[in-house]
């Protein structure tokens, strides 16, 4: 299995070459630059140039327009016009999708000119069939002929061109011969790649869109891979990477943090753009508070070879195998589910009333469980009080972080003992010999500067258990935790060691609310994805309600455990038949309670089927005022009046025993 980057153990940008849009370098040594859409009818140009205007001044690089049919192209020359007249500089993406000729008049006015492979040269019918070989070749002789002309416009004018794969929309062709798979959509891209490359067309930029951040993370990922075997070694094409159809609020942040932070940990992306269902301005800040981590990759050229992959598969999820432990009344690991805990911060002073208040504050989000509370000692005195509020936290399991030596001084009571590890040391084998007398779980806090430091510290642990029964998991304090863990887990396969792993986000004071957020997501989303991870805390953070909200949305985004109903809804753009953001909160507001239902709500027919195919139930603008009802991917009811759909939506989630009464 060819790993995606150079080294999954360390942060490393990818190499790619510049691609230029406009005046805008995008890949080479360019830094990750941040894209938006406008929402306005393309033909208004002057409430679309407003909003361009709007975005450039939020700090927006390049605004993408949609272009569905030959009279938005022919409106682009105005909408230029006015830009100028209103000072605003910035390269134009036209969207394009099932209109060829509106591209070739795009390309003659806009710096770049996107378009979907599913469907730039054909018809979506869901249809059910087998291609011969010389059948698919026939197929792929049609499109390139259909294509070619835009690939010698964008050529002969020097434009930029996205190839932007969409999982929701990839061709009844690909469909049929790929399924509707990461595979299937690199498939799609380079199909129109081939075309490109042998008519001397290079500027092209990538995108392998999905809803579910880990459809998205590995087409990403394949689509790399896959690029370096076709020419090793050299710069390859940049890559716009996103999360489709994120959704609003918390939960559309922390899926695009997961999706889009993943990649960015790989120096996978040139450019960012978060999808929220919120005016596009309000994407701006989200995106750059992911980019800003990456604005320098940190120089560490002396990588460890483990000789053991992190994952079996870098294209597919699938859980890693740990062995169950307990702590307290919960347990972890194995088949259970991915455990949600809050660090609190330190020992408090008053055990009694801060265990009141906490139970209080967590009593207030009472249907998401809290299944361990952390807390840090600060030194002996401190843990002489974890007695107390271990007792006054029952029955949430109490898990208090101190040092070796500290827990040998003082042998506290705790239903977990997290242990730092910093180097080989004796007490190391004295906290085993005590935890395996007491029965108490051991998490052992593994802590490195960088990854060569990992196998000893693993080493120096599983020699101080040798030969006790000590119940015990792993977490891994570093400056970049992603990396870390990829090589704790590595060095734990390798060993054959298949400990649970505590997968901790970080909570920084001095950062807004968006930016935590994403950091804290983005940490524990792109290992939740890899398949890592056993338990997440969060933290130390002050507000116990806020903190564990905060961890069930980002399970959730990670699809490993689901606590609300999932929306996934668009982002909104001129294609769309009605007001988004209204329908959407609207919809929220009736159906929110449904634990486990996904619910999609698109703007218009482009991904709109496509993406049924991942949600329970779809609300799909089919035309002015106008709304198709689907079940999975089948539309069951056409051209609902507006007015109506919300009602016939709900009935659908009734007819289908998927409805319960809001409490």
């Amino acid at each position: 299995m060819k790993p995606y980057v150079a080294d999954p153990f360390r942060p490393v940008r990818r190499r790619t070459r510049e691609v230029r849009v406009g005046d805008v370098g995008l890949g080479g040594a360019n830094p990750i630059r941040v894209q938006s859409m406008t929402t306005t009818d393309t033909r208004d140009v002057v409430a679309t140039a407003a909003q361009i205007e709007r975005l450039a001044d939020a700090g927006c690089e390049i605004a993408r327009i949609t272009v569905p049919s030959i009279r938005e192209a022919e409106c682009l020359p105005a909408l230029r016009a006015e830009l100028e007249r209103l000072g605003v500089s910035i390269p134009l993406v036209a969207d394009i999708h099932f209109t060829p000729n509106a591209a070739l008049i795009a390309a003659d006015h806009v710096e770049k000119v996107r378009i979907n492979p599913g469907n730039y040269a054909d018809k979506k019918r869901f249809e059910v069939r087998e291609y011969s070989d010389a059948e698919y070749g026939e197929e792929l002789a049609r499109v390139a002929e259909r294509f070619l002309p835009l690939v010698e416009r964008c050529r002969e004018n020097g434009r930029a061109m996205r190839i932007g794969t969409n999982h929701g929309s990839l061709s009844d062709r690909i469909l049929n011969r790929f399924g509707d798979t990461p595979r299937g959509m690199v498939e799609s891209a380079l199909e129109f790649l081939d075309v490109c490359e042998a008519h001397d067309f290079r500027d092209i930029v990538f995108s392998m869109k999905a809803s579910n951040p880990q459809v998205a993370i590995q087409a990403y990922r394949l689509l790399a891979a896959r690029l370096e075997e076709r020419a090793p070694g050299a710069p390859s094409y940049p890559f716009h990477v996103g999360v489709t159809e994120a959704g609003d609020g918390v939960d559309g942040r922390v899926k695009s943090a997961i999706g889009i932070g993943a990649l960015l940990e790989d120096g996978l992306g040139d450019t960012v753009r978060v999808s929220l269902t919120e005016d596009p301005v309000r994407e701006i800040p989200v995106a750059q508070a992911l980019a800003r981590p990456y604005a320098e990759f940190p120089e560490n050229a002396h990588g460890v070879a483990f000789g053991t992959p992190f994952v079996a598969n870098f294209y597919e999820h699938a859980r890693r195998e740990t062995l169950p432990v307990r702590c307290g009344d919960i347990e972890l690991g194995g088949e259970h589910p991915v455990r949600a805990e809050i660090d609190l911060g330190a020992m408090p002073e008053n055990p009694q009333l801060a265990a009141e208040e906490w139970k209080n504050a967590l009593a207030r989000v009472d249907s998401l469980a809290c299944e361990g509370i952390h807390v840090s000692a600060r030194d002996v005195h401190d843990l002489a009080r974890a007695e107390r509020l271990r007792a006054a936290l029952a029955p949430l399991p109490l898990i208090v972080r101190a040092t070796a030596e500290w827990v040998l001084a003082s042998e506290p009571a705790a239903d977990r003992l997290a242990i730092a590890v910093e180097e080989p040391s004796t007490a190391l084998r004295r906290v085993a010999e005590f935890a395996a007398s007491r029965k108490i779980l051991v998490e052992w806090s593994v802590r490195v500067d960088n990854v060569n430091q990992m196998a000893g510290r693993v080493d120096a642990v599983l020699e101080a258990v040798e030969g006790l029964e000590v119940a015990q998991l792993f977490s891994v304090q570093a400056p970049q935790p992603v990396h870390a863990t990829r090589a704790l887990v590595s060095c734990l396969r390798a060993r054959s060691c298949a400990a649970p792993i505590l997968l901790r986000g970080a909570w920084p004071s001095g950062l807004d609310e968006d930016e935590r957020v994403t950091r804290a997501a983005t940490t524990v989303g792109a290992l939740l994805c890899d398949g890592i991870g056993d338990a997440v805390v969060l933290g130390p953070i002050d507000a116990p309600a806020r903190g564990i909200d905060c961890v069930y949305r980002i399970l959730q985004g990670a699809r490993q455990r689901t606590s609300w109903t999932e929306f996934i809804s668009c982002p909104s753009c001129g294609r769309t038949l009605f007001d988004l953001e209204e329908t959407t909160e609207r919809i929220k507001s009736r159906t929110g309670h449904l634990k486990g239902v996904k619910i999609a709500i698109m703007g218009c027919i482009v991904n709109g089927p496509g993406e049924m195919a991942d949600a329970d139930f779809g609300y799909v603008g089919s035309g002015p005022g106008r709304v198709n009802l689907y079940v999975g991917k089948d539309v069951v009811l056409r051209n609902v009046a507006e007015a109506e759909a919300d009602d016939r939506l709900v009935d659908l989630i009734r007819d289908h025993d998927r409805w319960i009464d809001p409490v």
